[in-house]
């Protein structure tokens, strides 16, 4: 099965900048459909594979505080609103919007 698996994927190098304005060669291994569908999309947004991944990696950034980006107002909701512990808001949405169109 390993075997199997391993020819599914490829390498690819990225060259991703840092802030000091150099770049860094970064091997990933990745599944050959991920890296062409990738890669199709990269050209449709006329951007490198590189810039795309970089790009998404700096949206990473777990010093930002997720809460902060909130607004006071929503912020005051917060805990305001208590659910039973088997309510699945999923269903939920999903019967609301069934229901809606």
């Amino acid at each position: 099965m390993q075997n199997n698996l391993s020819s599914k994927n490829k390498h690819v190098s990225l060259f991703l900048n840092n802030t000091c304005n150099m770049t860094t060669k970064l091997t990933l291994t990745i599944n050959d459909e991920v890296i062409r569908t990738a890669k199709n999309y990269a050209r449709l947004k006329e951007k490198s594979l590189s810039s795309l991944v970089e790009n998404y990696l700096k949206s990473l950034d777990a010093t930002t505080d997720k809460k902060s980006k909130l607004s006071p107002e929503i912020m005051k909701l917060k805990g305001k609103l208590k659910m039973p512990r088997n309510f699945n808001y999923k269903k939920e949405l999903s019967e609301a919007i069934s229901k809606k169109h």
